[in-house]
Parts: structure tokens; sequence; C-alpha cells
């Protein structure tokens, strides 16, 4: 893939540029994670009532965590693409960076990504709602099932259930470095899960330089400067090109 940005957008990847990278499941699914909407998606086969929900929680936990379970092993089977490997590029390279991610899978962490604000939270935590502690666990097979809290608890998954709100201290998290941000990437994301959407034109608003990275226009265009289309693993890598050019 051969791509040309434009000279403000190379004018500002230098070092020192506050730069904030916002990413969807597109990224994921370069990877082959199954989305959640669309053909062949999650909530295609799947009831969002049975399995992501307190109430199912609650009502199965059994079979809310075999699920979840089952995506871990599906997750283990993939690897970060050439669109993480360039996001923790950025991370290295951009004195001030911050990796906002709607995506659970830890696909950026295993790229190498250490600055992440996980806004729905990671399908590898462990959470006891009960005393609230927490871990990661990389062990799929989750014996025994659900897992146990030291308080005697029952272990959920630590990711947001339809129904619960974001984690309030990550969210102010985002929003600030949205508002601080001088450029923005929009990547693999349709900007329509609120209230996540609302940071391309939050950062637009305080004077960031909005690119919108996708295979198609979202509703994050609406906001962008310029909208460079096509897969994250084919147009991040080009990017990266200009920053030795710099």
């Amino acid at each position: 893939m051969s791509l040309r940005v434009t000279e403000k957008l190379r004018s500002l990847l230098i070092p020192s540029t506050r730069v904030v990278v916002f990413t969807g499941a597109g990224v994921s699914a370069e990877s082959g994670i199954a989305t959640f909407r669309g053909a062949h998606a999650l909530w295609s086969n799947f009831r969002i009532e049975d399995y992501a929900t307190p109430q199912a929680f609650l009502a199965d936990p059994l079979k809310v965590w075999e699920w979840y379970n089952w995506r871990r092993r599906e997750i283990l089977k993939t690897d970060p693409n050439s669109g993480h490997l360039a996001i923790c590029e950025f991370e290295q390279y951009f004195k001030d960076f911050t990796l906002i991610t709607q995506n659970v899978d830890g696909l950026h962490d295993r790229a190498g990504n250490q600055k992440i604000l996980k806004l729905h939270g990671d399908i590898w935590e462990t959470r006891c709602p009960l005393c609230g502690d927490s871990a990661i666990d990389n062990d799929a097979r989750g014996e025994p099932l659900p897992p146990l809290c030291r308080c005697k608890g029952r272990m959920r998954p630590g990711v947001v259930w339809f129904g619960e709100s974001l984690s309030e201290v990550i969210y102010e998290h985002a929003v600030s470095s949205a508002k601080n941000s001088e450029l923005f990437f929009s990547v693999g994301t349709s900007a329509e899960v609120y209230p996540a959407a609302v940071l391309p034109s939050l950062a637009k608003q305080h004077g960031a330089y909005v690119v919108e990275v996708n295979i198609e226009k979202t509703s994050a265009a609406d906001f962008a400067d310029e909208t460079l289309l096509g897969k994250s693993g084919e147009v991040l890598p080009e990017i990266l090109k200009y920053f030795a050019a710099g």
C-alpha cells in the first residue's frame, strides 16, 4: 500500500506532539476476532441477555464463565496484527501518548503497548463483586468455574456488561486525554457506541487534528480533518514511514 498524507498531518508526526489513538473492533477483526455487530458477529449468534449482563451472571455464573472462556480460547488462537504493532511504535515515538481502546481482548498488551485506557474492561481480568479484588488470569481453562475470590465470592469477568457504566476514573482520563491531544487518531471504530463515541468530537472541539483510519467512512468522519481509507494494518505502518522522514 502506498499512502500519501497531508502536509498538516506530516507536520504533526514529531515526537513532541500530544497524541491519542482511539481503537475499536475493526483493529481486532484484522486479527480474526469476531466483532459484536454485523454479519457473523457475536450478537447474531448469542443473546446479550444470556451472557453479558449482571443479571445473566447472577442467574447462571457457570454458563457465563464457560462462554467467556470459549472467547478467551478463540483470542489465544490469534496474534496482534501489523496495526497493533504500529500503534506500539506510536507509543515509543511520541513523548505524550495515550491509547484508548474499546477492545477487551488484550491484543494491544500483547503487541507491547503500556499506556492503555481500556474503556470496556479486560477479558483477562477477574473481579470480585463482593470485595472488589481483581487479578489478571491468562488461563483460558479457568478451572474451577466459576473462580472464587479469597473472600469466597464468585469472581466475574472484568468487562463492562450491558446495563453497567464505564469506569468513571478511566473514562474521565480518556476525556482529559482527548481534550489535551493535538493529534487524535480514530482507528477501526464506528464511533457509534456511547459514551466513547464522543471522544473524536471532543478532541476536535479542543483543537486537535483528527484523523480517521477505517475501511469505510463512519460517524467519526463528521469530525475528522482527514480520512485514510484502508485496514489499520496497512495504513498505520505507512504512517510510520513519515516518522523517520520527519
